[in-house]
């Protein structure tokens, strides 16, 4: 999300890490959005849509924002809601032009400020509507051009910069989440060049959108960081398709979508049945920080401001094109799919690899599984253990997903990573996805995660990152996709 599960629910973290290297066209692509000035206009409606919404965020340097357009969020939850606005995050949001402000070079500026005494405070508007939604067999695209916070390393402990939306029947309820839809359209903790996306929906804890993670991707920003430059960060609705879908892209390109029949029409239909209304804030703390790291402290640099371009919303009616650097939707995740088992050092990756199967581990046990096909799975895995896959062949068609089945009966708050490495576990990750309790130890879920290209032949570790010693997970099997 962006943020703060608003809810009644605890904090979830977005699936993926860090880093993941994308194509040469999409850097090529970035590089040309990426060139526009720190002040552009909202882009001119592209042919079949229309706009509905916009804001360009001009105005003198220390006003406050269109109240017209945005309302403010003050203190630390909605009235009567859950407190620290449910994520455990530790500022208090307030309306002082110190917190929210234009620079009168047109952009927002959304600024975290820490007081002599260590007290934080920062910014969270809405959108005064709460109608967004795509007309009948048509779509809704939801932008805005952002510049994160621009702070990294430990000076960035603790910021969690977001643009999202949420379920209208979430206003005056405040404890309906996440069955009334979330979709976080940039989060971003700590500092690090990656942009999470997320669609929240479902029950609170585990059930069909693996809640409290949702059902997320990530990218880095490329050939420029987040965070030393604006990119353009959207969600695209398509009631046009069969299956509806979220498409969410960074810079004109599709990196992560959600269809209806990744879960059941209910829940589906409680998430997409109303209109939504749009959130950008910055939050100091919070769970999702703290499965990276942890929150502020005293080396965190205040004053570093999230920058908004623009925002806007169009709708276009069934058939329309969409906007010129859309890119086609990318293949969606399989469905979960029996278990076969490659012998070890002789493994094909889009075969489903089991998890038990490891040549070499550390830290793990094996225990049977109640999972469809029965066997063992890897269980009580926690940060710092691993298990090497040896002779994983990839082929000369690149790799550019990963699928693991998981379960997991952590207690609330404990979370952790599940990461690919290739050829040695001291090598950075080539992906990974968030995982908390999914309901169970024996409560499987098949969750995906973009990779970096892999091609060839390789040694493959699953390593396990956590920020607390409990154990958080259990592995049936794993695989990778196109």
């Amino acid at each position: 999300m962006r943020a703060s599960p608003p809810g009644s629910a605890p904090v979830r973290t977005p699936s993926g890490l860090l880093a993941l290297l994308l194509s040469l066209c999409l850097a090529a692509a970035a590089a040309v959005l990426v060139s526009l000035p720190a002040h552009a206009s909202v882009p001119p409606d592209p042919a079949g849509w229309t706009s509905v919404f916009r804001d360009d965020f001009n105005g003198p340097a220390g006003s406050g924002v269109n109240t017209a357009n945005w309302q403010y969020v003050n203190g630390t939850s909605y009235p009567g809601g859950p407190a620290n606005f449910g994520t455990g995050e530790v500022e208090t949001m307030t309306s002082a032009t110190s917190n929210v402000a234009l620079d009168g070079n047109g952009n927002l500026r959304i600024t975290p400020q820490r007081d002599a005494a260590g007290n934080w405070t920062s910014g969270r508007i809405e959108t005064t509507r709460s109608d967004f939604q795509p007309p009948a067999g048509g779509k809704l695209r939801i932008e805005a051009r952002l510049q994160m916070p621009d702070v990294t390393g430990a000076a960035a402990k603790g910021y969690w910069p977001a643009f999202w939306a949420l379920g209208a029947p979430y206003r005056g309820n405040w404890w309906n989440w996440p069955s009334i839809g979330e979709l976080d359209v940039m989060e971003n903790v700590q500092g690090v060049n990656n942009e999470w996306a997320t669609m929240h929906c479902g029950v609170g804890s585990g059930g069909p959108c693996n809640e409290t993670t949702g059902i997320g991707g990530q990218t880095p920003c490329v050939p420029t960081a987040c965070q030393a430059a604006f990119h353009t960060y959207a969600v695209e609705w398509d009631r046009s398709t069969s299956p509806e879908q979220m498409r969410f892209y960074l810079d004109g390109v599709d990196f992560h979508t959600v269809r209806a029949d990744q879960v059941d029409a209910t829940t589906w239909a409680n998430a997409t049945d109303h209109g939504y209304f749009l959130i950008l804030n910055v939050a100091m703390g919070g769970a999702f920080p703290a499965a990276f790291g942890g929150g502020p402290d005293a080396g965190t640099v205040p004053g570093h401001a999230l920058v908004v371009d623009y925002v806007a919303v169009w709708q276009a009616a069934g058939g329309a094109t969409a906007p010129p650097t859309t890119a086609p939707p990318t293949t969606a995740p399989p469905t979960t799919q029996p278990p076969t088992t490659a012998p070890p050092g002789s493994r094909d990756a889009y075969s489903a690899i089991q998890a038990e199967s490891f040549d070499q581990q550390s830290g793990l046990t094996t225990e049977p599984t109640t999972d469809t096909g029965g066997g063992l799975d890897v269980s009580s895995a926690a940060g710092g253990d691993w298990a090497l896959y040896k002779g994983v062949d990839f082929g000369a068609a690149p790799a550019t997903q990963f699928y693991a089945r998981v379960a997991s009966g952590a207690a609330g708050g404990v979370s952790g990573l599940v990461e690919v490495r290739l050829d040695s576990p001291g090598n950075a990750p080539v992906g990974s996805f968030a995982v908390a309790n999914t309901g169970g130890w024996q409560s499987w879920r098949t969750v995906p995660a973009n990779i970096s290209a892999v091609t060839g032949t390789h040694d493959v570790y699953l390593t396990f990152t956590s920020g607390q010693p409990a154990d958080f997970v259990n592995v049936n099997w794993f695989d990778f996709g196109h």
